[in-house]
């Protein structure tokens, strides 16, 4: 069962996951706009980041399930 809660993070998974696309983008075309460090922070970040909400979005649909 989708919850708002759930929802949310599983939005923020969708949001980070554009952004470590947008910024494997950037990286490969060699020059990035925003710079190679800036662009790999975010990268670094989105991942991990966006992993984490989706897990969590599973997490609480599954407690909201009974």
């Amino acid at each position: 069962m989708l919850t708002p809660k759930s929802g949310l993070f599983l939005a923020g998974s969708c949001i980070a996951a554009i952004a470590a696309v947008g910024c494997i983008f950037e990286l490969s075309s060699g020059q990035p706009d925003f710079g190679v460090l800036p662009t790999g922070g975010i990268l670094v970040v989105s991942v991990p980041l966006g992993v984490f909400l989706f897990l969590a979005a599973v997490r609480d649909a599954r407690a909201n399930l009974k």
